[in-house]
């Protein structure tokens, strides 16, 4: 199932990829342990359901070729997350620990407001996560849902194994391999970028069971 394998393809790159949310994590985890980042590490279960209900039901309206140029779209957008992950990586450290540790309520609260307001939600399910769900649901729902489930499966589980990692050894997470992690997580959001851009240029036809879907 080739959807399956995209959404955890794109949660792991999602899942480990600079950002407000994962700075967020790594620095509760480093405070307060493995709990702390747990808590934040859930939030997008928490905070993308409107995003993505806003862009599945605006994919919904569109015509095929549209969704097309947005899968080549997205697909680039991806391909430029990578590139731009494997520079990041070359000077990337995780936030240093200190300070006090907000409370569980305040916490997580915050990582809400910050993954809602963060574009990077909005821009995946425009341009990458609505056009590969609506083309997926036309040809076999259960597609679909498996690449919203893979996908969440791994954003979220890769967040709690972090933040596991850092709250059972804070000190063991080093410079260098934060930025391996990133560097290879790069590399994956490329090559994922790549095949998308692909599957929008030369589309996979609907199974002959849905060709008298949409089109």
């Amino acid at each position: 199932m080739p959807e399956l394998l995209l959404g955890l393809g794109l949660g792991l790159g999602a899942g480990v990829t600079p950002g407000a949310l994962l700075t967020l994590i790594i620095t509760a985890s480093l405070r307060g342990g493995f709990r702390a980042g747990m808590r934040l590490a859930c939030v997008p279960l928490l905070s993308d359901l409107p995003v993505v209900v806003l862009a599945v039901t605006a994919m919904g309206a569109m015509p095929g070729a549209v969704v097309r140029v947005l899968s080549v779209v997205g697909g680039l957008y991806v391909v430029y997350l990578g590139v731009t992950t494997v520079r990041e990586a070359r000077t990337a450290a995780p936030p240093g620990s200190g300070g006090t540790a907000p409370s569980s309520r305040g916490e997580l609260l915050r990582g809400v407001v910050v993954n809602v307001l963060n574009p990077h939600p909005w821009l995946f399910w425009i341009a990458v996560g609505a056009p590969l769900f609506v083309s997926a649901w036309h040809r076999a729902p259960t597609s679909a849902l498996a690449f919203v489930g893979g996908f969440y499966l791994v954003l979220v589980g890769s967040k709690i194994a972090l933040a596991l990692a850092i709250g059972a050894g804070r000190h063991r997470l080093t410079p260098r391999g934060y930025r391996l992690v990133l560097g290879a997580t790069g590399v994956l959001l490329a090559g994922v970028g790549l095949v998308l851009t692909l599957r929008g240029v030369v589309p996979v036809p609907p199974p002959p069971c849905c060709a008298g879907g949409r089109t």
